[in-house]
């Protein structure tokens, strides 16, 4: 009898324990320092950013630069879709994002390092995780509170867990534009609320870079699928 009831109590602990699961990271990988002109390139680039210098960012695109996957593409679509002479463009905020946060080359034999994709969210995003289900949180140690307000309990902290989104928990900007507050949950169970800007999706924006005529241009910088 007592066997029985240990055996019991054994298998209880087991199915709770699967159905909590194991927390899974996506976390921060930067392979830029594998081609210097690559690295030199992209701390220029980031410079260039950083100060808003919309020559500089028009003349590193390639002639035929992806913008969308609905045909967008090209200097002039550029121009237009992203306003880059403005200060207030949000293409500002969108590309310093994926620029500063690491990535990957791709590509085999003499051509490995022919294509470089940021940020590490894309070009490193583990291929059992569905992209599209699951989000990351983008950041080191950030405060998981109870509630969606800065002035909650934090009851966490969270770095590069992968979460799932619960939208409809989630909490809108006052403006209408965007969330302020996610409501996550991580593969392990922890759930609370974390400022909207520190979760990224797998399609969130990112950009490709590929030398051409021995020059660096920027071949694509979209986001979805």
């Amino acid at each position: 009898m007592l066997k029985q009831v240990f055996r019991a109590v054994v298998l209880l602990v087991v199915a709770a324990a699967g159905a909590v699961g194991q927390e899974r990271f996506v976390r921060p990988v930067d392979g830029a320092a594998k081609d210097a002109s690559f690295a030199a390139f992209r701390t220029k680039l980031i410079a260039a950013a950083e100060r808003k210098d919309a020559n500089y960012i028009i003349g590193i695109l390639d002639p035929n630069v992806r913008l969308s996957f609905g045909g967008d593409e090209g200097v002039a679509d550029f121009r237009t879709m992203w306003k880059i002479g403005q200060k207030d463009s949000p293409f500002w905020g969108e590309f310093l994002a994926v620029i500063k946060n690491g990535g990957s080359f791709s590509g085999e034999g003499r051509n490995k390092l022919s294509l470089f994709t940021a940020p590490y969210t894309f070009s490193d995003w583990p291929d059992d995780i569905d992209g599209f289900e699951y989000q990351v949180i983008f950041g080191n140690r950030v405060n998981l509170r109870e509630r969606p307000s800065m002035n909650a309990r934090v009851i966490g902290q969270l770095s590069y867990n992968v979460v799932k989104v619960d939208d409809a928990g989630s909490v809108m900007k006052p403006d209408g534009e965007g969330l302020d507050w996610a409501k996550v949950e991580t593969l392990g169970g922890k759930s609370g609320f974390v400022k909207a800007e520190f979760v990224r999706s797998h399609i969130d924006y990112r950009a490709g870079f590929e030398k051409k005529g021995g020059v660096w241009k920027m071949t694509f910088f979209l986001a979805g699928d």
